[in-house]
This record gives structure tokens, C-alpha cells and sequence, in this order.
């Protein structure tokens, strides 16, 4: 393992992300180490970057997510002190982060992702749910993890799930609900790893059924016909390359009751715990975490 030198693993920062960016990071951390990486963790939100140039890593994984870690900021910083790191690059990285963003580039390479809009305070919120429909979903553009997102029901709850949108982020998007399965795909370089089916048992996959209850299924095989899966597979490496991204990430898709895909949001730096979605499409595909993360770190090479 000495090919890989001195080896930073960046979590913590600064977002609403940063308590599942420690678990993440931690679990890097104790897998490096236990593959005996020389990995030392290095907390952005409790030492400035002046520290982290004096650590002499000869690479970064960077297992941070959300703002200052996810959006583009870390990585610029990493390219200026020229130190490799993990994921895509500044831009992918800042694009990726903006789900609104996302969407128009998706749009304009002609790819299917559900109908939205952008709220704001003068926003007809009459003439939104008329174009959206109900249900919809209301969430901060630049967040993760469903943080301050809703489920309107009806037309009377949507500026208060605005409202709270917009505790998190300026820009809010609202979109339409796609009624059909969810689904995800992790991507691990030129490789997109088996689908995995989610099945909350709250209204949605919210930040509690992502990180801490233990009712939330999971299916991988996702249960979908093979060539069904391998055309879903190639949708989302698509949208993968047109957002620029590269090394590792995922795709998140709804299906609507015809079957068809929906492109939801791209993350390019997720989550890494017990209950992550891009270790268990690993271990399917016969990684173990261990393995999956010096995959991850080989990219830097």
C-alpha cells in the first residue's frame, strides 16, 4: 500500500451534511487503515486549509458531503495545492450539487427527468401545483440527503414546504411526483454497478430512512427484468458523462407506472456508512468495503 503515500480522508465540514460526512469518513478511514493505508482523517470544518497543506498528503479521499465538500470548493482548492483526489472535478462537482442545474443540462442533451419549477417568494404557487400536478416535491436546490424536503399533498401546503426549503438554500425546486418505483445507481468509474430498489415505509426516502431506521428495504437484485436494468444502467452513465463526472458516484431514478426512467439527482460524493446505498451495489457486485475503497483511492493514481 505505500504506492498510495500519505493519504488524507477529508470529512466533517462545514454543511448540514457534516454528521453523516463523520460517519462516512470514519468508515473510509478504519478501512484504509485496516488495508494498511498510511490514512490520517483531516476535519475541514475544525482546521483551515493552511493546515491541510502542511499534512503533505500525496492524495485526498474525499468522503465529505454537501457544501464546501461536494459543491466544487474542496476540489478547487485540492487542484491548486495539486494534490489528487477522489470524485469529479470542480465542475461536475458544482453542477452535480445543484439539482436545478442538473436538470437543464440533462434537458438539454434530451434526457428524461420529471417537469419542475423554481420557487421563490412572489411565486403563484396556484399556477405551480397547476403545472405540476399533485403530489410534488418541494427541496432545496443545493442540498443533499433530503434535507428541508417535502411532499405536498395539497395545493395549501406548498409555500409552507417552500418555506422550509428555503431555510436551507435560495433556490428551491419543486418537482413533479413520478408514482413508480425508486431506484439507484452507483457508479465506479467506467462501471455501473447492479440497481438497487428502495422502498421506504414513511411518505418517502427522507433523511431519517437514509441514515437511521431500520425498516427502509432495500432490494439489489432490484428485481427488474435483466435487459430493463442494463438499458436503465446505460441511462444513467449517460447522464453520468453529460454532467462531466468521473471516478465514482451515483444516479438516483424513479420509474413511472409505465416503466420509464426518470433522472432524480446525481451525487458525487455519496454517502459511505452502514446504511449506504453505494457499498451495498459493491458488495453486490462482490466488492467488499475495503476493496471498494481502495478502488476508489486507485483513481488517484
Amino acid at each position: 500500500m505505500t504506492k498510495f503515500g500519505k493519504v488524507g480522508v477529508l470529512f466533517g465540514g462545514r454543511s448540514a451534511e457534516r454528521e453523516i460526512s463523520l460517519l462516512s469518513g470514519n468508515a473510509v478511514l478504519d478501512a484504509l487503515l485496516g488495508a494498511g493505508v498510511d490514512a490520517h482523517g483531516f476535519d475541514p470544518g475544525e482546521r483551515d486549509l493552511g493546515q491541510l497543506a502542511a499534512q503533505h498528503f500525496d492524495r485526498v479521499f474525499i468522503a465529505l458531503h454537501g457544501r464546501y465538500g461536494e459543491d466544487g470548493c474542496i476540489q478547487g482548492a485540492l487542484e491548486m495545492m495539486g494534490i489528487p483526489y477522489t470524485g469529479s472535478g470542480v465542475m461536475a462537482s458544482a453542477i452535480g450539487m445543484d439539482k436545478w442545474r442538473t436538470k437543464l443540462l440533462w434537458q438539454a442533451a434530451g434526457l428524461p427527468t420529471p417537469a419542475s419549477a423554481l420557487l421563490a417568494a412572489d411565486t403563484d404557487f396556484a399556477a405551480v401545483t397547476q403545472k405540476l400536478g399533485l403530489p410534488m416535491f418541494v427541496k432545496p436546490a443545493r442540498e443533499g440527503s433530503s434535507i428541508g424536503m417535502s411532499k405536498v399533498k395539497s395545493a395549501g401546503e406548498l409555500k409552507a414546504a417552500w418555506e422550509t426549503a428555503a431555510e436551507y438554500d435560495d433556490l428551491v425546486l419543486a418537482e413533479t411526483f413520478i408514482d413508480g418505483g425508486e431506484y439507484t445507481c452507483a457508479m465506479l468509474g467506467e462501471r455501473a454497478l447492479p440497481l438497487i430498489r428502495l422502498i421506504p415505509k414513511g411518505e418517502f426516502y427522507d433523511y431519517e430512512a437514509k441514515y437511521f431506521r431500520d425498516d427502509t428495504e432495500y432490494r439489489c437484485p432490484c428485481g427488474l427484468p435483466e435487459a430493463q436494468e442494463a438499458e436503465i444502467q446505460a441511462l444513467c452513465q449517460q447522464a453520468f458523462r453529460v454532467v462531466g463526472c468521473r471516478g465514482w458516484g451515483r444516479v438516483d431514478v424513479m420509474l413511472d407506472r409505465s416503466g420509464r426512467p426518470n433522472l432524480l439527482e446525481i451525487n458525487t460524493s455519496p454517502g459511505m456508512t452502514s446504511h449506504s446505498l453505494v457499498p451495498m451495489a459493491a458488495a453486490a457486485a462482490g466488492l467488499g468495503f475495503a476493496e471498494l475503497c481502495l478502488a476508489i483511492l486507485e483513481q488517484t493514481l
